[in-house]
């Protein structure tokens, strides 16, 4: 299989039809073997119906995970990803507010060496206050945290190499983290700007309330990019740096009493600083534990502290 499109579906009754028409003009033109994975995340509407009939109606390209419930967004990609076969995995909305025509042009930038390609809604067309301002907001605050620089992370239409997704696992709202993740497995990414249409059908699935998640959702991100390895530098740089200040505070106090006769007891910095040190030492030994922990992941699963891209030369 050369290309997987995986689309998540909730309550997206009459759009299905119309995106899997545009899927169809699209790869006639391609000389791809290809499929699409639909993910229905617990559907309220008829979508589900919609869905067995559309596979039912091309057994060949169509595939349908039905879940119990719905999981949200980051688990229908993590399913759909993990239920596809392509060498290439094109992620898609089914609301057709991406255009499955730029598919094409995402697949032409990976063929030029790259992991993965994101889509980039220039010209959005969604509101303004509470989407699109909201939206690049989020979106400058990923790239500066992460160093990953991409103007708009939220677009969910993108092209991987199958190949760039392994070495880390989806949870919570992770997915639109995939680009952050996949660059710290070495994978090598651009992005492109695609249309952007106003929705016809249904109505939109996230608002205001999504930035605040992104927000809370990148401590994670971050933690997980710079310290999962290495938890230490963080317990541990915070510990010495609340025994450094006691140490500084408890000086000061030290000195008013021999050398001024004040009492030590009589400042509130006492109390502070020996939370402090307390605090520090706490600190430390938690970056203990969790250097155990990290060992303990890595070493029970087998699991590498690196990527290998390829290895040239003489095989054993």
């Amino acid at each position: 299989m050369d290309i997987s499109l995986v689309i998540p579906v909730y309550d997206e009754e009459q759009n299905l039809p119309l995106i899997m028409d545009a899927i169809h003009a699209v790869f006639e033109s391609l000389n791809k073997q290809w499929e699409v994975v639909f993910v229905d995340d617990g559907s309220k509407d008829n979508s589900l119906g919609v869905l067995e009939r559309l596979a039912e109606q091309d057994q060949e390209h169509v595939r349908v995970v039905v879940f119990r419930r719905n999981f949200g967004q980051t688990a229908a990609i993590a399913a759909g990803i993990d239920h596809s076969q392509g060498e290439i995995i094109v992620l898609l909305d089914a609301d057709m507010q991406n255009d499955p025509a730029d598919i094409p042009m995402l697949i032409a930038k990976l063929d030029e060496g790259y992991d993965l390609v994101s889509g980039w809604r220039k010209d959005r067309k969604d509101n303004r206050f509470t989407r699109t301002i909201p939206s690049n907001m989020a979106n400058g605050l990923i790239s500066w945290v992460t160093g990953v620089h991409l103007h708009d992370y939220g677009c969910t239409l993108k092209a991987y190499r199958r190949a760039s997704l392994e070495g880390f696992r989806l949870y919570g709202e992770m997915h639109r983290f995939i680009p952050v993740f996949a660059h710290s497995v070495g994978a090598k990414i651009t992005e492109l700007p695609v249309r952007h249409h106003p929705r016809k059908f249904g109505e939109a699935k996230y608002g205001l309330e999504r930035t605040v998640k992104v927000i809370l959702d990148l401590f994670t991100v971050k933690f997980l990019l710079d310290y999962s390895h290495k938890p230490m530098r963080l317990f541990g740089g915070t510990g010495v740096g609340l025994i450094g200040i006691s140490i500084l505070l408890l000086a000061y106090l030290f000195i008013r009493k021999v050398f001024f006769f004040i009492p030590v007891l009589s400042s509130p910095f006492f109390q502070i600083g020996v939370m402090l040190l307390i605090l520090g030492f706490q600190s430390i030994l938690m970056g203990l534990i969790a250097e155990l922990l990290a060992r303990t992941y890595h070493e029970s699963q087998s699991k590498p502290t690196y990527t290998v891209r390829m290895v040239l030369g003489k095989k054993n």
